[in-house]
């Protein structure tokens, strides 16, 4: 299954009145999937990056402007180096893969976030080339965190602010200058886990939660469709 496949059928899908302008998922729960079964927790991570192409995809049809995905975190590093390594192998596959179905990729934009130390030199190119082949698509935007922190993300604005000449830094500042756009409205944990694990920590100040048991290699579209229902309920107040 190709990561922007052409247009699904939409004889099934719900619509919806309300939907998040910036959706943000934990993808989590993929060793704890693989575990369950008796096998590697890597195979937990190849299931799961099918379930990231199938949602992605989804989000883009029903669309949402802006999806975010935590695939991989800068205290991820810690694992087990056999288990990163099969990460940064399926990183490279999805993106060999994009790369020969951008013609078909209709208008979906993808935009990686994150630092780039500790990334093989491979990769990097791999992600700037798909960067640039969808730079000018005004479709659904794909962020995809790799190597990403949200402290690290405030931080690098700052730094960037500063070597600008900033004296004094406002939230403004900080807005214009993070990797994706300010606002998160909605983000989805799957797995039982229910904590943000440093994901988007500026643009989560007034985000819903949902949260759900199912692991990620599990979760389906049906499983974001009860998440955007529960998001049209919501009575949205921004603290006022």
């Amino acid at each position: 299954m190709a990561i922007f496949s052409k247009k699904a059928k939409t004889e099934e899908r719900p619509t919806f009145e309300v939907l998040p302008n910036h959706l943000g998922i934990i993808m989590d729960g993929n060793g704890r999937w693989a575990k369950k079964r008796g096998m590697p927790r890597t195979a937990g991570h190849k299931q799961g990056g099918q379930t990231f192409r199938t949602i992605s995809q989804e989000c883009a049809d029903l669309g949402i402007k802006y999806v975010t995905f935590y695939a991989f975190s800068t205290e991820n590093w810690k694992r087990p180096k056999e288990e990163i390594d099969t990460l940064m192998s399926l990183f490279k596959d999805y993106l060999l893969e994009a790369k020969r179905d951008f013609i078909k990729a209709g208008n979906n934009k993808i935009e990686f976030i994150g630092e780039r130390e500790g990334i093989a030199q491979e990769l990097l190119d791999l992600m700037d080339e798909a960067e640039a082949e969808t730079a000018s698509h005004t479709g659904t935007t794909v962020y995809l965190a790799i190597n990403y922190g949200g402290r690290q993300e405030i931080v690098c604005a700052v730094n960037k602010l500063i070597k600008e000449g900033k004296d004094e830094v406002t939230e403004e500042d900080i807005s214009e200058n993070i990797y994706t756009v300010p606002e998160c409205d909605l983000i989805i944990r799957p797995s039982g886990e229910q904590r943000l694990s440093n994901f988007l920590l500026w643009q989560a100040a007034y985000s819903e939660f949902w949260y759900s048991d199912v692991l990620w290699p599990d979760f389906s579209k049906q499983d974001l469709y009860s998440a955007l229902r529960d998001f049209e309920k919501r009575n949205r107040r921004f603290g006022g």
